[in-house]
């Protein structure tokens, strides 16, 4: 069974750092890309950033969050982490990580796509002003 679990949620002032984790099973991440989701109330799901499957581990990020964000994983730990930093009440929203889709796709993928894939539950992010 191919199950993710998200962890590292929580409320933070504007500014402060999160860093959220990403535990698989069913599957290895030598096979498959994982991204991170958002998705704000009333708003559709929106790619935040997405690593590779490849040795190389390529990276790709939302513009918004370029530079702040940094995301990584560690193969023997079945984990992909997001490191949240300078946090923006704009980046309040649930984060879901996600495996079956190519980083290639991360900016085009909808809320319909929860239907597709596999997806975690989901951690809440809640940024301050």
């Amino acid at each position: 069974e191919v199950t993710l679990v998200e962890s590292g949620g929580g409320l933070v002032q504007a500014g402060g750092s999160l860093s959220l984790s990403c535990v698989v099973s069913g599957f290895s991440l030598a096979d498959y890309d994982i991204g991170w989701y958002r998705q704000a109330p009333g708003k559709e799901i929106e790619g935040v950033s997405c690593i590779s499957h490849t040795d190389d581990g390529n990276t790709h990020y939302k513009d918004s969050v370029k530079g702040r964000f940094t995301i990584s994983r560690d193969n023997a730990k079945n984990s992909v982490y997001l490191q949240m930093n300078n946090l923006k009440p704009e980046d309040t929203a649930i984060y879901f990580c996600a495996a079956g889709f190519p980083c290639t796709r991360m900016a085009v993928l909808t809320t319909q796509s929860r239907e597709y894939g596999s997806w975690g539950q989901g951690t809440q992010v809640t940024v301050s002003s």
